[in-house]
């Protein structure tokens, strides 16, 4: 076993060629990683900033097949040809123990050189490392000796495995659990403000919502008998700080129309305040219980109104939704000035919290840091209702989950506060010993 002296006229062209695929492999590496943690919003985002080569970056990433086969491909290839050539190069030199220098060259040298490195280079610094390499990666996958080669030998393991190019079920769409965690993600790393986040989450869970779990119920209604004159139901409307005012015969099942109160000024400037409502309504819009808010956002806005009554399947009045509730759900809770501020939750020194029993179970989870059943019910109220079986009273409680619902106060048939006790777990008691 000899070494060389010295290296031969054909030494140096392999050497070259080796480096050259080597530095070829690291770019393609980073470009794979780079590539790949890049989502599509993003890339938007870069476009819309106008990056330079964004919108190459963007034809990439919406439609990823086109170059990870490809890159793939190619990084394969690079680092088998090299290896092979720095195992011909290590022999010639150094006989049979040069192939044992050549596998710790390629494991230690190409992995944590032309590997490694640009990979972790990449995830550390990922839009700029998108940037650098979607135009010449854009190129090379469109080349079409790259492009047929790697199609052929993904077609024929497709055929091994019996595939037949079918795609993902779900086509690469995102979830709104993703999108979620996305808002999150930001926000934890300071790309968006913790408003913003909680802005996303409502706008995402706004379109799940239904009119039931916003709207006014119907013991907390105000209208006026279509009977009376427009005095007084102008000077209820007033009293209420409403502007719009339900309009019913009988009762609130059967609502005949909607007083507006600019409209009943109008006819008491007139000297007409002794006629009745009924003579100076606008119609009733009615909307079912369970649909969406996002379609009755856009039923509003398309038909210009700002009231509904919401009515159950048998056709009876369950409540009524606004147009301010619906905003509401998005933006948070909007006060003017006829509103009562009360807080709308009490922390409690002993760690309990007091809140209204029409309080949403959502809020409440948020709340308390919790899951909790889900059911027909939407408030905490109802919960207790329902664990309860019956009208609580004051100062009963029911046990959901490692927490304690107490009913502070009850109003009528209703329970008006609820004060959440988390329960301590139970002391683990340790094994005596032998």
């Amino acid at each position: 076993m000899v070494a060389a002296t010295g290296l031969s006229a054909t030494d140096w062209p392999l050497i070259a060629v080796i480096f050259v695929l080597l530095a070829c492999s690291a770019f393609l590496a980073m470009a794979e990683t780079s590539l790949v943690r890049t989502t599509t919003v993003k890339a938007r985002s870069l476009v819309a900033e106008g990056r330079r080569g964004a919108k190459a970056l963007l034809g990439l990433v919406e439609h990823p097949e086109r170059f990870l086969n490809p890159v793939l491909l190619l990084v394969l290839g690079a680092q088998l040809i090299s290896a092979t050539l720095v195992g011909v190069l290590t022999e010639r030199w150094f006989g049979p123990l040069g192939v044992l220098i050549g596998i710790v060259f390629e494991v230690v040298v190409i992995f944590v050189v032309f590997e490694a490195v640009p990979k972790n280079w990449a995830v550390k610094n990922p839009e700029r490392s998108a940037l650098l390499v979607a135009p010449l990666v854009s190129a090379v996958v469109r080349f079409p000796p790259v492009r047929a080669a790697s199609g052929v030998l993904i077609g024929l393991a497709n055929f091994i495995i019996g595939e037949r190019g079918r795609k993902g079920e779900d086509g690469g769409n995102v979830t709104e659990s993703e999108l979620l965690a996305m808002a999150d993600e930001a926000m934890e790393e300071e790309v968006i403000e913790t408003e913003e986040r909680a802005f996303i989450h409502s706008i995402i869970e706004f379109g799940d919502a239904v009119v039931r779990e916003v709207m006014v119920p119907r013991p907390d209604m105000t209208w006026v008998e279509a009977s009376v004159d427009v005095t007084s139901a102008l000077d209820l409307a007033l009293g209420a700080g409403f502007s719009r005012v339900p309009a019913c015969q009988g009762g609130p099942d059967d609502v005949v129309g909607v007083a507006f109160a600019k409209d009943l000024i109008r006819v008491e400037h007139q000297g007409k305040g002794a006629d009745q409502v009924r003579a100076h309504l606008r119609p009733a819009h009615f909307v079912p219980e369970t649909k969406r808010l996002s379609g009755l956002l856009r039923e509003m806005q398309d038909e210009k109104y700002h009231l509904s009554i919401v009515v159950d399947e048998y056709g009876s009045t369950v409540g009524l939704v606004t147009l301010e509730d619906l905003i509401e759900e998005l933006v948070g809770e909007i006060v003017d000035e006829f509103d009562v501020d009360e807080p709308q939750v009490q922390r409690l020194a002993d760690g309990s919290v007091v809140v209204s029993g029409r309080t949403a179970l959502g809020e409440v989870e948020e709340i308390v840091d919790t899951q909790l059943p889900q059911g027909p019910w939407d408030t905490i109220g109802g919960l207790v209702f329902d664990r309860a079986g019956r009208v609580p009273r004051a100062g009963e409680s029911v046990e959901v989950d490692g927490l304690r619902l107490v009913v502070q106060q009850v109003k009528g048939r209703r329970i008006d506060q609820v004060r959440i006790v988390p329960m301590a777990p139970p002391a683990r008691r340790e094994p005596r010993g032998t």
